[in-house]
């Protein structure tokens, strides 16, 4: 027999597991790098005068060619870290929503029941993090520091335990 609820009740949502957004970590915001450049564009500068006023003046065009250089690495690290993954687990499903940094999405979506979280780990500076299903897999947090990645394994393998407990309920005596 199907309940109905009131008309205007609120449905009860249906329980999250886990809703994990992932980003890789830059430790040095916008504003530190606008300082840092300054400051670096400045010692280039009297640096520049000095070689200058000594007469060794083609030396000038490699002080600025070196914060060029360092501006574009720069550049390119954040460009990097606009990539995410979205990893949902909720009672009948789990996603995996990734943006890649030209803005491309791409997104999965695997049965729980299933589905094994498989965390290698070849020594303290490498490992990898993957989940399988029916003979697909995909790996995860793949732009995250190892430590990182061992506790997002640690934090999905948690979740999908519960989630088992939730679906099998221990039996009463």
């Amino acid at each position: 027999m199907t309940s109905l609820a009131a008309p205007g009740a609120p449905t009860p949502s249906p329980p999250v597991f886990l809703d994990a957004v992932l980003t890789p970590h830059r430790s040095l915001s916008r504003r530190g790098f606008a300082t840092m450049m300054a400051a670096l564009g400045a010692i280039s500068f009297v640096a520049g005068t000095v070689f200058w006023l000594i007469g060794a003046w083609p030396v000038v065009g490699f002080f600025g060619l070196d914060i060029a250089l360092i501006w574009l690495a720069f550049r390119l690290s954040y460009r990097s870290a606009r990539q995410t993954e979205r990893v949902r687990l909720v009672e009948d499903e789990l996603t995996v929503e990734r943006v890649g940094v030209r803005g491309d999405r791409r997104f999965w979506r695997f049965q729980p029941y299933w589905l094994r979280v498989v965390f290698e780990e070849v020594d303290e500076e490498r490992n990898r993090l993957y989940i399988a299903s029916h003979g697909r897999s995909l790996v995860l947090a793949a732009f995250l520091g190892p430590g990182e990645r061992r506790i997002f394994a640690d934090r999905l393998s948690a979740a999908m335990s519960s989630w088992r407990s939730y679906w099998s309920p221990p039996a009463e005596e």
